[in-house]
């Protein structure tokens, strides 16, 4: 049950920004997001990634320059286990950067990962022929039928160029609410920024694209 943040602009953009705004948001919210965190953003056309195993809120961000592109997740691992630096999102491929929230009870599917978002990660890729957005659909269609509960599965996975974005809950609306806003930016998130007023709510069982 982690936080989620998808930044997009047309005009470069200070990533330390919005990783001290995201870093807040994952500080005070009411489950521990202490688990390690992540980002890619793109740097001269290409993707890099950063993990650290430490609470977002404990770390540099002096490191990290300008972007026109930025994905974000601090982790609450379930049940406190496997705790491992490589454990934490964004995953990514040679074509998508992935990062997942929520909790899902019983997942009938067999696939490969480390943990549980990264077999959902590859498992929705089975689907892509070319439409990312075709193969999400599917892919959290046959999830939801071979899974006993799906508490929450929010999803946001991201070329160079788009954003794919599902969102999905049982329960604990204001928890697992995806949140957007655009003023300059499109920044997507788990939380609105603290301070901040004019984002809009992402409705459930939603699946959009963001170009």
């Amino acid at each position: 049950m982690c936080r989620l943040l998808y930044v997009k602009s047309e005009t470069e953009f200070e990533i330390q920004y919005h990783l001290e705004k995201f870093a807040e948001v994952s500080k005070i919210s009411k489950e521990y997001q202490g688990h390690g965190w992540g980002c890619a953003y793109l740097e001269n056309g290409e993707w890099k990634v950063y993990h650290n195993i430490s609470p977002i809120w404990e770390d540099s961000f002096s490191r990290f320059g300008r972007s026109t592109l930025l994905l974000v997740h601090a982790r609450s691992a379930f049940e406190g286990t496997e705790i491992k630096v490589e454990n934490n999102m964004p995953f990514s491929d040679d074509k998508y950067v992935f990062i997942f929230n929520g909790e899902l009870r019983g997942v009938k599917i067999k696939e490969e990962g480390r943990i549980g978002a990264e077999k959902i990660f590859n498992y929705i890729k089975r689907f892509d022929k070319g439409d990312m957005r075709t193969a999400l659909e599917k892919g959290v269609k046959v999830i939801h039928k071979k899974t006993d509960y799906v508490r929450a599965m929010n999803i946001i996975i991201s070329d160079k160029n788009k954003a794919y974005i599902a969102s999905f809950f049982s329960e604990d609306p204001d928890y697992f609410t995806l949140h957007q806003k655009e003023s300059g930016a499109l920044v997507v998130c788990s939380q609105p920024y603290p301070g901040e007023n004019n984002w809009q709510k992402i409705s459930n069982k939603t699946i959009k694209v963001f170009d």
